[in-house]
């Protein structure tokens, strides 16, 4: 781990389970950044942006700004105008990527409004019910660009509880519409592509920690990112364990290796640029 200079973290399920701060998330990254490593938080969040999420981790004791939180929620406009221009778009979301997307010069329409869309967006919808799920897969049926913030299947709300994740409600939209997303956020490349740019340092030099080997530490390896993953339940098999450079069960144990690792190689990285 010597030759590491920068660190990502997923947020959901790695530094936070819903309103709670996970034990050792501050020690962590305090100690990482006392080091001279850069740290940021790259997370599929389709809920709320960077701002926000930045302002919760301070509240809770982990400092961080807008620019230490990449939050697949915050590409997506700017995704739905690199390939269409400004358009007409539904989304099943919070009312911040309303926000988002009318910020970004595209014309939110309603759901009764569904055969204008041009593009529909499916997010965190809390509101999700029948008729939100029939305008939007009778919109991407019907030709409009489908795009989805994530694929995550749950939303971790506290430690072993969960709601249906984006993942849930874009495959229901998916199914209906016979029309498969694009999809944002990890494990596919482009928030993989903003963080290391955040972070000032190459895929070899950088490490991603998150639990969820589909999102997290497939998507990172894919680019040739050092891959931690949290086993919070410790229930890794061997195929599984693999899949990983780093298996934790949970952030001290990580900052305990770390810790031990550097004594070992007696390496000081340089600081990221």
């Amino acid at each position: 781990m010597g030759r590491l200079r920068g660190f990502a973290f997923d947020l959901d399920g790695t530094i936070w389970a819903g309103p709670t701060l996970l034990p050792g998330a501050g020690e962590l990254v305090e100690g990482l950044r006392s080091e001279g490593l850069a740290v940021v938080f790259a997370t599929n969040s389709s809920r709320h942006g960077a701002r926000i999420l930045a302002d919760r981790l301070t509240a809770m004791g982990v400092r961080a700004g807008e620019r230490d939180v990449l939050a697949a929620f915050d590409l997506v406009a700017e995704e739905i105008t690199r390939r269409l221009g400004r358009v007409r778009v539904m989304a099943l979301a919070t009312p911040d990527m309303d926000e988002l997307l009318a910020a970004a010069g595209h014309e939110v329409v309603g759901v009764d409004d569904w055969p204008r869309a041009q593009a529909v967006v499916v997010g965190n919808d809390p509101a999700f019910d029948f008729g939100r799920l029939r305008a939007a897969s009778r919109a991407v049926a019907a030709g409009a660009a489908f795009f989805a913030v994530n694929m995550d299947p749950r939303y971790p709300v506290a430690a072993d509880t969960f709601d249906p994740g984006c993942g849930a409600l874009a495959e229901a939209v998916a199914t209906a519409a016979e029309v498969r997303p694009i999809v944002i956020g990890k494990p596919f490349a482009p928030l993989f592509e903003r963080t290391l740019e955040r972070l000032g340092c190459s895929a070899g030099e950088a490490a991603m920690v998150g639990d969820s080997l589909g999102s997290d530490v497939d998507g990172a390896r894919a680019m040739g990112m050092f891959t931690v993953w949290i086993d919070g339940r410790g229930e890794a098999d061997r195929g599984d364990a693999a899949r990983a450079d780093m298996v934790a069960r949970n952030l001290p144990e990580l900052h305990r290796i770390w810790q031990n690792q550097r004594k070992i190689s007696g390496m000081t990285p340089q600081p990221a640029q």
